[in-house]
């Protein structure tokens, strides 16, 4: 006898033909995502597109988005538009051939009309082939202007200069630098203890001025106050000439309630108190040339 045969086995094999139309299918949309891909390009935020295809640069820079290009030959780079710091050493000698060392740091950024340009003559990076030459540059000429001691205090103004100065080198309309700031300002040691010696010397000298300026104005106050006061004694004393009844008036308005006493006669009136009276102990007191009794205090 023959055995059995199972029905079933060759269904359970794929057919060849949709195997085939399965990997078509996903061969063409492998190839659809590929060229899809190669077809379009997206602009980050910040920065600007250079389209280069098969070594030729194009004039226009591309937006920040998204957009089209040709698949497979045309390549785009993206050049950053935002503002960088870079921080650079200078070294430069002062108008008293004095070695200055210093840090400085660089604000700069690429102006969008100018990133096809740069990328073209910089590869997207200017700052060592352009910026830092010309401003290091700058410096040396500020410097050359200015003494050792003149740098350490005008730090701001040689800042300031050296930035216009650097601004005209590179162009304002190619690059725009927008700040210098300089950091860590060395000198040698010796110059640096000998302008904090004349520092101190110029603050000393200041202060004595200010005490010599200080003593003539009180002798000067002194002098008016007591001209002042001479010729206020001068002004009383001619008031008192020319008003003789003044001093009574004085007398009575200093008068403390006590009973006063005449002596003398005539215009050489003298007034005393009657305690005054008893301490000159005189028992037989005159008044106006005759005798009076003593006066008891009561």
């Amino acid at each position: 006898m023959s055995s059995p045969k199972f029905g079933g086995s060759n269904d359970s094999e794929l057919d060849p033909r949709v195997v085939k139309r399965l990997l078509g299918v996903a061969i063409l949309v492998f190839s659809v995502v590929v060229l899809f891909s190669a077809a379009t390009y997206v602009v980050q935020p910040g920065t600007r597109g250079v389209a280069v295809t098969l070594g030729t640069v194009s004039p226009d820079f591309k937006p920040e988005g998204f957009g089209f290009r040709q698949p497979f030959i045309t390549h785009i780079q993206p050049i950053s538009i935002r503002q960088q710091t870079r921080p650079m050493p200078a070294e430069c000698y002062s108008s008293d051939l004095q070695q200055v060392k210093m840090e400085v740091h660089v604000l700069y950024r690429v102006p969008q009309h100018s990133v096809v340009k740069i990328f073209q003559e910089y590869a997207g990076e200017p700052f060592d082939n352009l910026i830092a030459p010309r401003v290091q540059e700058a410096l040396k000429e500020v410097a050359a202007t200015q003494s050792a001691e003149q740098i350490v205090k005008n730090r701001e103004a040689i800042k300031t200069r050296a930035l216009e100065l650097a601004r005209k080198k590179i162009g304002s309309d190619f690059l725009d630098v927008v700040d210098l700031v300089i950091f860590n300002l060395a000198l040698s040691p010796e110059l640096e203890t000998a302008i904090e010696m004349k520092m101190v010397q110029e603050q000393e000298a200041e202060k004595a001025k200010f005490t010599q300026l200080k003593a003539q104005i009180e002798a000067d106050t002194a002098i008016i106050r007591a001209k002042g006061e001479a010729e206020a004694i001068q002004v009383r004393g001619t008031a008192l000439r020319a008003n003789p009844d003044f001093i009574k008036l004085q007398i009575l308005q200093n008068w403390n309630g006590r009973s006063p006493l005449v002596v003398g006669g005539g215009e050489s009136n003298i007034l005393l108190s009657l305690e005054e009276l008893n301490q000159r102990a005189s028992p037989t007191p005159v008044r106006a040339g005759r005798t009076v009794p003593p006066v008891k205090s009561r």
